[in-house]
């Protein structure tokens, strides 16, 4: 006789007891937080993923649809349209008496910066997988993005109902491609159109979900015979594995391989806030089997703000090393991660609060800009639904409204014990596009239109064409500067006509080589002379541009050096070919002159911009085109049309590989040669083939194409 749970009464009984660092008035205990992200690949089901936390938990009361473009967390107008998430919606929900603070992230590469920023201030992520498509390139993205922020992650197996979807085959690939320690804690019951639901391998117990009510009533049972003798199998193979990861279990396990579910849990629990460890749950969240079992192991497994380590950042004035625990008796330290510009509100600051309270009507400061500000408005967050409160505790998110100084990346303490954390590093656009009002009147509203969307998104950049005076805008990708351009009509009613869009080259040097430049002009009834001689050399690329001083003080004053900084990077800004940003170029200034009474910032500043492009002239320079990162999967019969247009693209071919009856090929193409590829590779495979890419690194452009380049 099948026991029928109601999942939304059950009490979690595992959670650490709550230590005393709290204020009165919280709506929740430290302890029973979560900070959580959804990551994954685009169309391995986040969004339908989140819907469903959204309806058990009963945050909202019908259930929405990507595909109907009823999607709470897909609440843009581009987003419900296209079936895709494009900007990181967060929500508060609250299951088991925990406090879960989710954010909905893209999953397409244009819009990774959404990825970055969110990761940067969640303490626990959920990776979903496609049960069929597995590990796809977005997914190793977002990865590597959860791993440089040591982000604690656990991984839902998607889509198990469809045709060719294997739980075994998607954890081999997190091991392989990922390197993740990853284990499944549950087995799927049936294969894909006959999948109905899972076994439990920590408690050993079987789970369906009841359709009439929408996968809401959850049914527990024994294990039937069917599955007994495997379930067992891979129980005692999950004990094994976190006994290879955690004492307290390897001491257990010693004892007796039967090691008690709680303990076990326990054991799981530590080495995944540890990151060495990755569990595993399946479901399907569209036919909504495996969404509950997923909110427990959230709560079960992800960590509160109390187990992650304390936030780091220095003193904005001695620069020393400064620390905040998650307490609401620490002094106040937040994070703006994004910006958001509300046409009914104003500006909306999203905030993670790392420790301290952030009041109402409080005040606060921003050790960057060394200036105050009053919290007028605090938000919590509901996808585009707000609700207003009177503070954000420690180890919350939310909004503040109205700030006027606040921008992506800034830090929100107090002013008597300020703390500066680490800024958030953004990739740099890779594609650009003209664009200009259609009228005269638009202008104005083209230039607001510029401001707000150059503020919420750190990746849009705006520049001025030196030579035709054009205003360019500068993206990820092409979808980016689509969806930019649609929302300055639909948002900030402009007309605009926009250009082809064209690739952000860079330009860097294969030598070195040494520039000696004197500036000697009289402006303004004055003399200003300077002189700089500095070398360049060559560096590998995605080493930056590091700047050096091996001139002695007589040659270039200590006063002086800022300037000459400001010059260079002036001259890096521009390049010498084609106004090409430089990249990879080390700089040493090596020595100079200065006359006390004829030397200037001026003069020092333009020395150092001659300097540099003399000695860049010299050192054998060379443009760099974006390379992408390019994954297809086609139909066999295709396989050769494909490789055919990937040559006449310039693109190599790196792996070829079979998976479920198709051919999956990789390759490194220049973004230069991919416009309009998804038309032609539709014509090419009628329609049977998708592909996905993403920028992987600058390359030289040949000789042959290089004058085109600079001839456009």
């Amino acid at each position: 006789m099948g026991l029928v749970v109601d999942m939304s009464t059950q009490r979690d009984r595992s959670a650490p007891a709550s230590p005393k660092r709290e204020a009165e008035g919280r709506r929740c205990a430290l302890s029973d937080i979560r900070n959580i992200g959804i990551i994954a690949h685009i169309d391995a089901g986040k969004t339908t993923t989140s819907e469903r936390i959204l309806f058990y938990s009963g945050r909202v009361h019908r259930m929405g649809e990507v595909h109907d473009g009823t999607a709470v967390m897909d609440w843009m107008v581009q987003e419900q349209e296209r079936g895709i998430t494009i900007t990181s919606a967060a929500t508060t929900c609250f299951w088991h008496d925990h406090q879960i603070n989710l954010i909905d992230t893209p999953g397409h590469v244009d819009f990774t910066v959404e990825v970055e920023r969110s990761l940067r201030v969640l303490d626990g992520a959920v990776g979903v997988f496609c049960g069929v498509g597995g590990v796809q390139p977005q997914s190793e993205t977002v990865w590597r993005q959860a791993n440089k922020y040591r982000v604690p992650r656990l991984a839902f197996v998607n889509k198990l109902d469809r045709k060719g979807a294997q739980l075994e085959r998607v954890i081999r690939s997190m091991r392989d491609v990922l390197g993740a320690n990853a284990h499944a804690l549950q087995l799927p019951v049936g294969q894909e159109e006959a999948f109905s639901g899972m076994v439990d391998l920590v408690r050993m117990r079987q789970f369906s979900f009841d359709e009439a009510s929408q996968g809401a009533t959850v049914v527990e049972v024994e294990i039937s015979q069917e599955h007994a003798h495997r379930a067992e199998a891979a129980r005692a193979a999950l004990v094994e594995a976190v006994a290879e990861v955690d004492e307290a279990v390897l001491e257990s396990y010693m004892e007796s391989a039967d090691v008690p579910a709680e303990l076990l849990k326990a054991g799981i629990r530590r080495a995944t806030i540890a990151s060495r460890f990755v569990p595993v749950l399946c479901g399907s969240a569209l036919k909504n089997k495996g969404v509950q079992p997923l909110l427990d192991a959230i709560v079960d497994y992800l960590p509160s703000p109390l187990e992650v380590p304390a936030v780091h950042g220095v003193h904005p004035k001695s620069g020393e090393e400064e620390a905040r625990a998650s307490s609401d008796f620490e002094p106040l330290c937040a994070l703006v991660f994004k910006i958001v510009m509300d046409s009914f509100v104003g500006k909306l600051a999203f905030v993670r609060v790392y420790s301290g309270v952030l009041k109402k009507q409080g005040n606060v400061y921003l050790p960057r800009n060394r200036k105050r500000e009053k919290a007028q408005r605090l938000l919590q967050l509901h996808a585009n639904r707000r609700e207003e409160v009177d503070a954000l505790y420690a180890g919350e998110i939310g909004a503040l409204v109205g700030s006027k100084l606040a921008t992506t990346g800034d830090t929100l303490c107090a002013e008597n014990d300020p703390i500066l954390l680490e800024n958030i590093v953004f990739p740099e656009p890779v594609l650009s596009m003209a664009i200009e009002p259609r009228t005269q009147a638009d202008r104005a509203k083209l230039d607001d239109a510029l401001r707000n969307l150059s503020e919420e998104d750190p990746t849009f950049r705006i520049a001025t064409d030196p030579e035709s005076g054009q205003t360019l805008i500068r993206g990820m990708g092409e979808l980016h500067l689509e969806i930019l351009k649609d929302r300055m009509l639909r948002e900030y009613k402009v007309q605009a006509n926009a250009g082809r869009p064209m690739v952000a080259y860079r330009e860097t040097i294969q030598a070195e080589n040494k520039g000696d430049f004197a500036f000697d002009r009289e402006i303004g009834g004055q003399r200003h002379y300077a002189r700089i001689i500095l070398r360049v050399s060559p560096l590998a690329r995605g080493a930056g541009i590091p700047v050096e001083f091996a001139a002695s003080s007589e040659e270039v004053p200590h006063a002086m050096r800022r300037a000459v900084e400001e010059g260079i990077a002036d001259a890096l800004v521009t390049g010498v070919l084609g106004n090409y940003p430089l990249v990879d170029v080390k700089v040493v200034v090596v020595g100079g002159e200065n006359r006390p009474d004829e030397s200037s910032d001026i003069a020092f500043r333009s020395a150092a911009v001659m300097a540099l492009r003399e000695a860049v002239r010299a050192a054998d320079p060379v443009l760099l085109e974006p390379i992408m990162n390019l994954e297809i999967v086609t139909p066999e019969a295709c396989v050769g049309d494909v490789l055919g247009d990937i040559n006449s693209r310039r693109g190599r071919i790196r792996d070829i590989a079979a998976v479920d009856g198709h051919q999956v090929v990789k390759a490194d193409v220049p973004l230069a040669e991919m416009f309009g590829y998804a038309t032609a590779l539709r014509s090419l495979s009628k329609g049977r083939a998708s592909y996905s890419m993403e920028p992987s690194q600058f390359d030289v452009v040949p000789e042959g194409l290089r004058q085109n380049v600079l001839n456009r």
